[in-house]
């Protein structure tokens, strides 16, 4: 495993990381790596849990921001080793994890080895297991065992924003609808009830439903209702009787998940509705002096993040955050994966000059 060396450039770090397979379940080598190169930095207090590492600066100032990114990708498919390409003459990297998210955590170790002394105390945070089930999340287990180590006046989550501040995120709610009927040959089909002829209002009411844009602290976010599967039938001869259709609800943060649920509830009134995965969603978390400081030094406009991110982590824990990072959040996950060397840049001169000046 290559040593990671530090005084390069962002762009040639998100390279080597890149060159690292780190797809969840296999993240030691690469929190090896991290681990490797950041103990030795006598500015930093390290910290390892599994494969989360977190390092911290102890200056004793006023405030304190957090900044995470995850160390994980999803699974490879034929795009690493990473690439250098030209788009329109512009320089990009390409290959996976380019953008989600290993730019964003090339910037962090970067400027984690040589702010020395920022104006700012910083809690550094590279995690595992963020692109599967929440549970396995490295936040979540930190979360448990060291919920200290959270304390802080802000947040940053360096998850693709295209270099923009992307503040708070939509909750996340799954839920199953399910529908009976009576199982019988299909040669006789009138003795049965079709429990997926029984799930067209199921579908009706998807089709017809018109989601809203609701204004939370002055940023819009959209909401979406959606069909994402639908299960049903035992044969080609068999009447079924049991349909389940999955719909993922998409809420501006201004919900809570009970108002969330209460709402998907309404929407399937008089049908079998089952919960199966919520997540809240975050505010904006832009109204404090350290978040305006912060949208200053960045130049940046801010807009809604639609996804779900682990801001709601921090968000849930008191600690206002924002999602801050290079990369086009539509190419994460796509084999046509690729960063803008531009972005990387831009995205390292924006926190430099945050943290690094009074």
């Amino acid at each position: 495993m290559p040593a990671l060396d530090l005084s390069v450039s962002a762009v040639d770090l998100t390279r080597i990381l890149c060159d690292i397979p780190s797809v969840s379940d296999d993240e030691k080598p690469l929190a090896d790596a991290i681990f490797a190169a950041i103990s030795p930095l006598l500015h930093l207090e390290v910290y390892r849990d599994g494969d989360t590492i977190v390092a911290r600066t102890r200056q004793g100032r006023a405030q304190r921001v957090v900044i995470a990114g995850h160390i994980d990708t999803v699974p490879i498919n034929g795009n690493v080793p990473t690439r250098d390409i030209e788009i329109d003459g512009r320089p990009f990297l390409w290959g996976r994890g380019t953008v989600d998210m290993k730019a964003g955590v090339a910037v962090q170790l970067k400027l984690a080895a040589e702010l020395i002394t920022p104006r700012l105390d910083i809690t550094w945070m590279w995690y595992d297991h963020e692109e599967v089930d929440a549970d396995r999340n490295g936040l979540t287990r930190l979360a448990l065992t060291r919920p200290d180590l959270f304390a802080g006046d802000f947040a940053i989550l360096g998850e693709p924003s295209n270099g923009e501040v992307e503040g708070g995120c939509n909750g996340n709610l799954r839920v199953i609808v399910r529908t009976q009927g009576v199982r019988a040959h299909s040669a006789r089909a009138w003795i049965g009830e079709n429990a997926i002829h029984k799930a067209a209002p199921v579908l009706s009411r998807l089709a017809e439903y018109r989601p809203r844009e609701i204004a939370v602290d002055g940023l819009g976010y959209r909401e979406g209702l959606n069909a994402v599967r639908i299960r049903g039938g035992i044969a080609g001869n068999v009447i079924p009787d049991l349909c389940e259709v999955e719909v993922n609800y998409r809420f501006a943060p201004s919900r809570d998940l009970e108002e969330a649920e209460a709402h998907v509830r309404e929407v399937f009134s008089g049908f079998d509705v089952e919960v199966v995965d919520a997540a809240s969603g975050a505010r904006p978390g832009l109204d404090s002096a350290i978040a305006r400081e912060f949208l200053t030094a960045v130049r940046a406009e801010p807009r809604p993040k639609y996804g779900w991110t682990d801001v709601a982590r921090f968000s849930a824990l008191g600690v206002p955050a924002v999602n801050y990072g290079p990369g086009d959040p539509h190419l994460a996950h796509h084999d046509e994966e690729r960063v803008s060397v531009a972005q990387i840049e831009a995205v390292e001169r924006g926190l430099r000059e945050w943290l690094a000046h009074d």
